[in-house]
């Protein structure tokens, strides 16, 4: 059975009295030691060195009520039992020291005695776990008779353990999720899953976060719901500034994120503060990051980690401290590799990696978002519009299928809704309507097979290796890439694939059919996936 260790300051008035009346008091380090049903096998007493008769007295006190518990005194010399700041670093100091033993031990910390700093200071360090135990309080009794000894309460600091405040938070952080995704009851498992890991990063961290995906996967809009969330929780004060560097170009690049003085240029006529100072106190989303030259990259690195940087032209540094989210639809572990992103740089954003998955990746929630994208145009034209259930069945048919391309994500999906919703007479969308609808979305996919395939091979393979690939194949393989990676499993990537022809055969090994394809182009599942 493990000890129980109790730990608190000794109450230099509470436990305070020199005669025999002072058994008549109630006095809470030595009813700390009288509680029947909790007996302290050792009890660890903070006290200053000015305090050291009454401590004596305690000692001796608890020896005649307790005497199985064994009392360690402990000097502590404050200069200022209010100073929080030294308060905080003597009990951290403390706790650092002392060798907790959780195997053998349970710990208890009294914050009935000392100053309020000083039992705030012990609720931080439990909170944080520098003390791995519970708090405890005790009360004097409230009747006469009653005795000295009072009550006790004990509060684990672990919120789980209390029902009604683990269903405010479980709600809470519902709430926030939901919020994350604009109010859409996304299905998509492991989506799901990780807009809670967003949450939880956004709300107890201020280190840059990274969001890789396609684009169109909703990179720009999920980092503007964490800074309204963050905003929302008071852990922001600025604004949200957002920039696409793909659309930085030359020398001004540095004076649009960074500022300029007077005279830094010709044409430069006024200061200019940049964007990095507009995000002070607030969030900076730098779309496309992997456009950046190594230049921009290295200062940008700089105000990351010390919150300051030099303006062109200026010879005195500027501060500005942001919260950044950074988004990018490449591979930049790639870029680093053929030297167009600094290592260094990668390495600091890469501690929150999140990747979002494309629309053709989520085929569960193009129902929900469908009603999202409805709701949305009736905000933006003033105008209610709905689908004929016939309508409705037909174009989720067509747009949950393997044959959806979805290229360009939630993009596509929100300008077919907008056209449908347009065109649709009296405010209902019709058969006729999603007809032509899927009809043009698939004209427009088709158009872009040709420029698609050749800079996506392009990229995966190079330019050296693909001029040695036949066209016929070459549009062929791009489309079992764009599939594969597109799919959780080998196996659902061959089901795609193979869709008509498997239905003809008795049995399919889909899987092993896509493995032999791949190996043709000396390729395998896993190089295709991770790109």
């Amino acid at each position: 059975m493990k000890k129980r260790v109790a730990i608190g300051f000794l109450g230099v008035s509470l436990d305070s009295g020199k005669r025999d009346k002072r058994w008549e008091r109630w006095r809470p380090t030595v009813a700390l030691c009288q509680q029947g049903d909790l007996p302290i096998d050792r009890l660890e007493l903070i006290h200053d060195i000015r305090a050291t008769s009454l401590a004596e007295r305690i000692v001796g006190d608890i020896a005649v009520i307790s005497p199985g518990t064994q009392v360690v005194r402990h000097i502590m010399n404050l200069a200022d039992a209010w100073d929080f700041q030294e308060v905080y670093g003597a009990l951290y100091d403390f706790a650092r020291a002392y060798p907790f033993d959780v195997e053998e031990e349970d710990y208890l910390v009294n914050i009935t005695t000392g100053t309020h700093v000083a039992q705030i200071c012990w609720f931080l360090l439990t909170e944080a776990h520098y003390v791995p135990g519970k708090l405890i309080q005790l009360s004097p009794p409230k009747r006469q008779g009653e005795g000295v000894a009072g009550s006790y309460s004990i509060v684990d600091l672990d919120l789980s353990r209390y029902d009604a405040i683990a269903s405010r938070f479980r709600a809470e952080t519902h709430e926030a999720t939901s919020f994350l995704k604009s109010g859409i009851p996304t299905r998509n498992t492991a989506f799901n899953a990780m807009i809670d890991q967003i949450e939880r990063v956004a709300m107890r961290s201020r280190a840059p976060v990274l969001l890789t995906g396609p684009t169109g996967a909703g990179k720009s809009l999920l980092a503007r719901r964490i800074f309204e969330l963050k905003q929302a929780r008071r852990q922001l004060t600025g604004d949200f500034v957002e920039v696409n560097c793909a659309t930085l170009r030359g020398d001004h690049t540095m004076s649009a994120l960074f500022g300029h003085v007077r005279g830094a240029f010709t044409g430069a006529q006024t200061d200019r503060a940049g964007l990095l100072r507009a995000a002070d106190g607030g969030l900076l989303f730098m779309d496309e990051i992997g456009e950046l030259g190594l230049d921009e990259q290295a200062m940008i690195l700089r105000a990351i980690e010390e919150k300051r940087f030099l303006p062109v032209g200026a010879d005195k540094e500027a501060a500005s401290d942001f919260q950044l989210i950074a988004g990018t639809n490449r591979d930049l572990s790639v870029d680093v590799r053929s030297g167009k992103f600094r290592e260094d740089l990668l390495a600091r954003l890469n501690l929150w990696t999140f990747e979002l998955p494309g629309l053709a990746a989520r085929r569960e929630d193009i129902e929900p978002n469908l009603d999202f994208e409805l709701t949305r145009y009736a905000e933006r034209e003033g105008e209610n519009i709905a689908f004929n259930r016939e309508a409705r069945a037909r174009y989720l048919t067509f747009a949950t299928a393997p044959e959806a391309r979805w290229t360009a994500n939630f993009r596509d999906l929100s300008a077919s809704v907008t056209r449908m919703a347009t065109l649709a007479p009296g405010g209902r969308i019709t058969e006729d309507g999603v007809a032509e609808e899927i009809a043009r979305l698939v004209r427009h996919w088709r158009a872009g097979d040709v420029e698609g395939a050749d800079r996506l091979l392009a990229d995966f393979l190079g330019e050296e290796r693909v001029a040695g690939i036949d066209r016929f194949d070459q549009v062929q393989l791009a489309e079992v890439i764009r599939v594969c990676r597109a799919s959780s499993s080998l196996s659902a990537a061959g089901r795609v694939l193979f869709a008509a022809s498997r239905q003809a055969k008795a049995s399919s090994n889909d899987a092993d059919r896509l493995r032999k394809y791949l190996a043709r182009f000396e390729l395998d599942w896993e190089a295709v996936r991770q790109g």
